[in-house]
């Protein structure tokens, strides 16, 4: 009997251990195939474990390994290249990684009209008063609304799109903006619209911030598309605040409104991909981003 508890305890003690024995960690970088240039905020990923991490600005990752498998698939998806994976096995630490990723080829399409026949329309969110509530985000996590075209008007290109920015947090620090077609799964966010690697930063919180994409001609699509915001990474600050005992936001926060009787909103987290926010207020009215967008209307 005495052995026997013996050997439960030492079990106990050795346990720790292994598990830290068989903790491996991914490291590395994210580079252009062609130019061998540095990737940044690419969404590194394991494809059974739903863990994930985000390069910084100079393309670097880190991660934890598998841990429930012998292998699992390390995929990258970064904007404007093609999705690549990586096979990786349990135990196996992998450091200075350099996994290179082709460009994706893109046809553009291009919306030809009279220039007396375009007017100025605009979608999304109408009120200048956000609804009580946050919404934050953590590195390579997005929040995405869709920005609905609900007079069926024929739509041309997109002229700006407009975050508005709480005033806790950080709010001048860089975020991503991201432009999706609503042509993945029950409509969801899915293929980029905007390309190119668009990072900006706010002058302030508690305001409008807009963004004026004219010069990447993105053609929206005529029943509506997806703006959002993605959090990433800047330097190697991670920047926390405590303005409530149980609340360490990351970054700069978005404010939500609550004009809409659907959810217009999705969520994104890093391994896990789009969920459908469904969260609503007085009314039955649903708690979305506040976020709106001016396109070309073709009369």
């Amino acid at each position: 009997m005495f052995q026997r508890v013996l050997f439960t305890f030492t079990l106990c003690l050795l346990l720790p251990a292994l598990s830290m024995a068989q903790e491996t960690r991914l490291s590395g970088r994210i580079i252009d195939k062609k130019t061998k240039e540095p990737i940044p905020f690419s969404s590194i990923g394991l494809k059974v474990e739903q863990s994930g991490a985000l390069t910084n600005e100079i393309g670097i990752f880190q991660m934890n390994g598998p841990t429930k498998n012998a292998q699992d698939s390390l995929i990258v998806l970064a904007l404007g290249y093609e999705r690549t994976a990586v096979l990786v096995k349990r135990g196996v630490s992998q450091a200075d990684m350099v996994i290179e990723v082709s460009k994706r080829v893109y046809e553009l399409a291009e919306v030809k009209v009279q220039a007396s026949k375009v007017k100025d329309l605009k979608l999304g969110a109408r009120s200048n008063t956000p609804g009580d509530g946050m919404i934050q985000g953590m590195p390579g996590s997005q929040y995405a609304f869709f920005v609905k075209n609900e007079k069926g008007k024929k739509l041309g290109n997109v002229r700006s799109v407009s975050f508005y920015i709480g005033e806790h947090g950080f709010p001048r620090e860089p975020f991503r903006v991201r432009i999706y077609a609503p042509d993945g799964n029950y409509s969801s966010p899915n293929s980029d619209l905007l390309t190119e690697n668009v990072v900006v930063s706010a002058p302030g919180g508690g305001q409008w911030f807009t963004i004026d994409l004219t010069q990447y001609n993105i053609v929206a699509p005529d029943e509506g598309f997806y703006v959002a915001m993605e959090w990433i990474v800047s330097g190697d600050k991670f920047y926390t605040t405590n303005f409530d005992d149980n609340y360490t936001p990351y970054g700069q926060i978005m404010r939500p409104t609550f004009e809409f009787k659907e959810s217009r909103t999705w969520s994104y987290t890093l391994g896990k991909g789009w969920t459908l926010m469904t969260m609503s207020g007085a009314g039955g009215l649903r708690y979305n981003a506040m976020i709106k967008a001016e396109v070309d209307m073709i009369k």
